[in-house]
């Protein structure tokens, strides 16, 4: 309990930099694994580079000079027959360095990311993860609410694919299927 007090202190959440490229790489392949990890760096890079994929929002967490945690939120689209422009995101990719997890980390990145998103106007985000976990931080069945992600989730997997309303609520009853950025739109991400 003292560790997570002192952590909490001490953290810091701010915009990844190009110079935290190493950095966030080898946290991806710790948190991940050697396999999973570089696929999952790949696509931060890829997603980086792709003009599609902006606005594009990049966190890192910090305790003293280690990076510990990284979130991205990636620009989305809601293909749907209402002539109203909502703004989404996709959260993806979310790490943790593995000796620092359950410390709030990913809550802070999350959270953090979320206000940044609803301050620039950001109606939706969603994400493909752990319905335990995301559903603690206000995400819901995306599905159930109309909202079809970019390739078919597997009907065992359909609560894993997520979404929190950040806009207003005229928002609420907008639905679609979600087109991602170009280089998130492969089906191997999304498989849950």
């Amino acid at each position: 309990m003292t560790r997570h007090r002192e952590l909490a202190g001490s953290l810091r959440i701010r915009d990844s930099l190009e110079s935290d490229t190493d950095a966030i790489r080898t946290l991806l392949l710790r948190a991940f694994g050697e396999a999973e990890g570089a696929e999952i760096a790949g696509l931060v890079d890829d997603l980086s580079a792709d003009p599609s994929a902006r606005p594009l929002l990049s966190l890192v967490a910090c305790s003293g000079t280690e990076l510990v945690g990284h979130i991205m939120f990636s620009n989305a689209e809601i293909d749907h027959r209402d002539p109203i422009t909502v703004s989404a995101s996709i959260l993806a990719p979310l790490a943790v360095h593995p000796e620092m997890q359950a410390r709030g980390i990913g809550a802070r990145l999350i959270r953090t990311g979320l206000n940044r998103l609803l301050a620039n106007g950001t109606g939706f985000v969603f994400v493909l993860g752990y319905p335990g976990y995301y559903s603690r931080h206000g995400f819901t069945p995306a599905l159930a609410q109309g909202f079809h992600a970019p390739y078919p989730i597997p009907d065992e997997h359909t609560e894993a694919w997520m979404v929190q309303l950040l806009g207003r609520p005229a928002t609420a009853s907008f639905n679609g299927r979600v087109v991602c950025a170009r280089a998130l739109d492969d089906p191997r991400y999304w498989r849950e």
